[in-house]
């Protein structure tokens, strides 16, 4: 898999990740390909960024540096699933939680097999060696639920030859702590990388506790100079309590929730062609007590929500250039997912008993192929198709065509035209009232232009997109037309249109800053997407120390909708560093220092001003 290639000193480990000229991304085509070839806009966040935002989770540092991108939070750390849950992720007003976007962990797709949607507090940043972040449809490549996009974890990796060890440990603001311990090694042809994490919390509320285990181990094997294979797993388990709104408080909401993936994958690399064979198998363990709301009369309830899904699948494909400027690439995907939900009582006339709530599987399986071919120096077309075929919805077919103009001065455009679209999850057919079994695919087409520069030797970069969102089919819960109650719908439409903005410049050794802004235009507004987000960021580092600060605007944020209420705010953060030793840093890590009082979920004020510090030790 390639890798981006950057420069600099280990006193650029603060400068805000920038294009150059070569560097190579695995998101927008399945095999390494330099980003100038490609029509779609990826945006990389590399292994140094993720590390000076000194976080235990991927979210926040891609909320920061993601143009359109948005994840909500309710707390100091932790999302937690079912009501009042956070980690809801939205690229462009098309949300994670509605299966509308994807995340996916080496190219395979990860979400909760009955639910459709991503699972916040699985995406750790031990995990990462970069994060890929794919605005716009990708379902070409990837399929259903990429219609939004997709954000794409690079898995970690050793590039020499040694063995390191780090110890990353924190304390602070409401009894806060995160440990993570990381063992890296390469030797030969052999690497391996074995992780683990501890993070707890009280929260800034009564009865808002967190906790959170995780584990992550990857070994690979170059077989050849041009073959390659690894294995790996992640299981992260964690333990939450839902407080409810603060005007109705609510009590016993504990959540007990289990993550897991593993995947095997063989890769080729050759001066021509390239390409992989991929196998996956996600999990999850969920036990979810929904709690009771005293001040409205409730008792304690007798049932406790479990349910267990999976997602297995393989991934085959193979790249080729057949001649000069030209790329083909063929791929099959075959996914299975599904699982069970029931309510166990255990307490009250029916204790010891259980309701089956649903207990269902399904199949897909695609076929894609990915045109590119350079037409002289100055143009590259790209074009895609993809036919995908449900078990029980029928078949459907995701073309999309684009041009990357190379122009004078370093200077790129792009223009696309991309279909993207999701099938009905598990949850929308078959569970609750609501379900309906006979709901169809959501579809829509994204159009992009993109104008983008390096100046400066490359010190300086810029870029923006204009795009247009036409969606149709979206599924909705309406009156049922041909009785009584609420009935699962395709009734919905998705008229959204944006600009997004991009800047970084290298100021000298010492100084970096970057920048960037997105405006969202929504017809039909919803909760967790932005109508305009602001970051700005200044770095430096000079001898031992590293500073970095950031400011992020958010305004015209939907925490609610029918009817409608809004937030603005803005968010001051402060991370620094100092080396006592080559073997020890230690730091210091500030956020909302302007103590604003804001809310992204509605009834969930978020903290105030907090600190966390603690030390790094390297071996």
């Amino acid at each position: 898999m390639g890798q981006a290639q950057e420069t600099g000193s280990a006193q650029d480990t603060l400068a805000p990740k920038t294009y150059r000229i070569d560097e190579v991304v695995v998101t927008g085509t399945r095999n390494a390909t330099n980003v100038r070839h490609l029509s779609q806009t990826v945006s990389v966040v590399n292994r140094s960024k993720i590390e000076q935002a000194m976080q235990p989770s991927l979210l926040p540092v891609l909320t920061e540096q993601i143009p359109g991108l948005f994840t909500t939070a309710r707390s100091t750390m932790g999302y937690g699933v079912s009501g009042g849950a956070a980690g809801g992720i939205s690229l462009r007003g098309l949300s994670g939680g509605n299966a509308r976007m994807m995340v996916l962990i080496d190219g395979h797709p990860q979400y909760a097999g009955i639910f459709g949607h991503p699972i916040a507090d699985a995406y750790q940043s031990l995990l990462a060696d970069k994060v890929e972040v794919l605005r716009g449809p990708a379902s070409v490549l990837y399929g259903s639920n990429a219609m939004g996009g997709v954000i794409n974890i690079v898995t970690r990796q050793m590039h020499e030859d040694g063995i390191k060890t780090n110890l990353h440990t924190g304390y602070g603001s409401y009894n806060t702590m995160e440990t993570e311990l990381t063992n890296r090694i390469r030797k030969g042809r052999f690497s391996s990388i074995i992780s683990g994490s501890y993070n707890r919390t009280d929260g800034h509320r009564d009865n808002m506790p967190f906790e959170q285990f995780g584990g992550y181990a990857k070994l690979g094997y170059d077989l050849t100079r041009n073959w390659n294979t690894y294995a790996d797993v992640n299981v992260t388990h964690f333990n939450a309590t839902y407080p409810g709104p603060v005007s109705a408080p609510l009590l016993e909401g504990d959540q007990r929730i289990t993550r897991g993936v593993t995947s095997f994958a063989l890769e080729n690399h050759y001066d021509k062609t390239s390409g992989a064979l991929s196998f996956f198998y996600n999990w999850g363990d969920h036990w979810i007590n929904d709690g009771y709301t005293p001040s409205k009369g409730e008792s304690p309830q007798d049932g406790r929500f479990n349910s267990q899904d999976d997602m297995m699948g393989m991934s085959l494909y193979q790249s080729a250039q057949f001649f000069r400027g030209n790329r083909i690439t063929l791929g099959f995907d075959w996914f299975r997912y599904g699982g069970e939900a029931w309510t166990e009582y255990v307490k009250g006339d029916r204790a010891g008993t259980r309701n089956d709530l649903v207990d269902k599987h399904e199949n897909e399986v695609a076929g894609y192929a990915d045109f590119r071919q350079d037409i002289g120096a100055w143009l590259t077309f790209n074009a895609g198709l993809r036919i995908d075929h449900h078990s029980r919805v029928g078949t459907e077919w995701v073309p999309q065509a684009g041009l990357a103009f190379h122009l004078p001065y370093d200077m790129e455009l792009k223009a696309s035209a991309r279909k993207g679209f999701r099938y009905p999850i598990l949850r929308e057919m078959y569970m609750f009232p609501p379900q309906n079994p006979d709901l169809k695919p959501e579809s829509m087409w994204n159009y992009e232009l993109a104008f983008s520069q390096r100046l400066l030797g490359g010190r300086l970069s810029y870029g923006v997109n204009i795009f247009y969102i036409d969606g149709k089919n979206l599924i909705m819960t309406l009156p049922n037309p041909n009785g009584s109650g609420m009935l699962n719908q395709n009734s919905g439409k998705i008229d959204n249109s944006g600009v997004e903005l991009q800047a970084a410049y290298r100021i000298n050794r010492l100084w970096s800053v970057d920048a960037n802004y997105s405006f969202l235009h929504m017809e039909t507004p919803v909760v967790a997407a932005p109508e305009h987000k602001l970051y700005a960021g200044a770095a430096f580092s000079s001898g031992r120390w590293s500073v970095s600060t950031g400011l992020q605007y958010i305004a015209g944020l939907y925490t609610a909708v029918n009817p409608d209420t809004t937030e603005d705010f803005l968010l001051w953060n402060v991370r620094a560093s100092f080396c006592v030793a080559k073997w020890l840093d230690i730091w210091v890590r500030g956020e909302n220092l302007l103590a604003q009082k804001y809310e992204i979920n509605t009834g969930y004020p978020m903290p105030r001003a907090t600190v966390m510090g603690g030390f790094n030790i390297n071996f």
